[in-house]
């Protein structure tokens, strides 16, 4: 069953003081029965609708270290948690996790992912292709049928890549501070090349470089 907001609960507590049954505030509130009775009780005993403090470990981070965190990812999206974690000293001088960070940025919808990849661009290869999409964006299906599409990927095989990861939100895939930007470079590794036109098959190449 939901959980009642702060408003909800000073709406049942009116209700219930103004003598309506539990079981209708119940009904009327989508709870179980024995919440209205708790509330109830709870507003005789305190005259508060809040929870009770709750017994737990104490967070460690304080609120405006918890904004540091968010600004810190928002600037630097390649970060990772442990290495924040390493320069970041919580309440009482205890030290915080990697896990810690995490969860932090988690609260702020931002997760850790395998970032898209890209080349190089410069602010006029940026704006070449914007200048190309709309010149094109008209174009028609025989138009496009004349078009190769071509792509390919690097398979190492002599050295390793490592796992970057970047903070990102839904929808910041190919945000400019979230893609891991890339130049060739001659390392024993195997290109596959693809490229397919419409209505056509697809065609594969493999080469050693």
């Amino acid at each position: 069953m939901p959980r009642l907001t702060p408003e909800q609960r000073e709406r049942a507590v009116g209700r219930l003081s103004a003598g309506d049954d539990p079981e209708a505030v119940a009904v009327a509130f989508n709870v179980h029965l024995s919440t209205a009775y708790r509330l109830q009780q709870r507003f005789v005993n305190t005259g508060s609708t809040a929870d009770t403090q709750r017994s737990g470990r104490p967070r460690v981070t304080t609120q405006r270290q918890d904004r540091q965190i968010l600004r810190h990812y928002l600037r630097n999206r390649f970060h990772t948690a442990n290495e924040r974690a390493r320069n970041t000293v919580g309440n009482h001088q205890r030290p915080i996790s990697g896990q810690t960070i995490r969860r932090r940025l988690a609260e702020r919808d931002l997760q850790s992912c395998r970032p898209a990849r890209g080349p190089v661009l410069t602010q006029r290869h940026r704006m070449a292709r914007q200048q190309w999409a709309q010149d094109h964006i008209n174009w028609n299906w025989r138009q496009w049928q004349n078009i190769l599409f071509t792509d390919e990927s690097r398979f190492c095989i002599s050295h390793v890549d490592g796992r970057v990861r970047v903070w990102r939100r839904r929808g910041e895939r190919y945000a400019g501070d979230c893609i891991m930007e890339h130049v060739t470079i001659r390392w024993e590794d195997f290109h596959v090349s693809g490229s397919f036109k419409i209505e056509s098959r697809i065609l594969l190449m493999l080469s050693r470089v």
